[in-house]
């Protein structure tokens, strides 16, 4: 497995602390509160040696209006977000980061990914890993951490085909052991493309992984063949934040 290189000298609880504040970083940018695709800055974004940052605050251009929002970064090691978006329903924004890998399932020995991040204790989101494959075709979500519950239920659910009476996804499978983790599986779609959402059923902030085993799981279950892996993203669904929830992340990847 290759070497990834972690924190940089700063512990995992002190990563707001040492990671300085949206107005020191390298760079950083600031949506308003939006109701409307044209707002300034819901799509800033930056790039950083092999990675790419965004601010992504995509609800308004589908008619939900979203708080404002401060992204910010000095590297790919040190970048997070403050977010204030209202207590509504439906996703408001997506600040993330990317690295591309544009291979084959097949040419990859391990695809690996390491996280450590500080997540607030309130209002409404996921952190999680968006894996872009098939020409966006296929988008496989690893939920890390998140303010709902493993089966399903709670104030953010992931996409899935199937619903219980009383609002909870229904999961294709439950307790499937990957990449050092157990996962329940949640296969839907989100009318434009196909979404396989895995929540660990023990949730954390920090953690590394193997992209990999995944894609293979669902290889496996003929949801598709060798298909090329576009891009890697890790950030923050937040659906709700209000009073301007603050997230810091360290990330970085390496494909073999």
């Amino acid at each position: 497995m290759p070497r990834i290189p972690f924190l940089a000298g700063c512990a995992t609880t002190a990563l707001m602390l040492c990671g300085a504040n949206a107005q020191a970083a390298t760079w950083s940018a600031t949506s308003p509160d939006a109701y409307s695709c044209s707002t300034p800055n819901l799509f800033a974004s930056w790039s950083y040696d092999s990675y790419t940052f965004s601010n992504d605050v995509w609800s308004p251009c589908y008619g939900v209006a979203a708080g404002e929002q401060t992204v910010w970064a000095n590297s790919n090691m040190n970048w997070g977000v403050s977010s204030d978006q209202p207590e509504t329903g439906g996703i408001k924004s997506y600040p993330h980061i990317g690295y591309t890998v544009n291979k084959t399932m097949s040419s990859l020995k391990s695809l690996t990914a390491v996280v450590s991040v500080s997540t607030p204790s309130g209002g409404a989101w996921e952190s999680t890993f968006d894996i872009w494959a098939g020409n966006n075709a296929h988008e496989i979500m690893v939920w890390l951490n998140y303010t709902g519950t493993p089966d399903g239920c709670g104030n953010v659910k992931p996409i899935s085909a199937n619903w219980t009476p009383t609002g909870c996804a229904i999961p294709l499978q439950k307790d499937v052991r990957l990449s050092g983790g157990i996962w329940n599986v949640y296969v839907g779609s989100n009318g434009s493309n196909a979404v396989y959402s895995f929540l660990r059923t023990t949730k954390t902030d920090d953690t590394m992984i193997d992209v990999l085993p995944f894609m293979k799981y669902l290889q496996s279950r003929s949801y598709f063949n060798d298909v090329v892996i576009g891009e890697v993203q890790y950030g923050f669904e937040i659906t709700s934040s209000r009073g301007g929830l603050r997230f810091a992340s360290s990330f970085a990847v390496a494909a073999d």
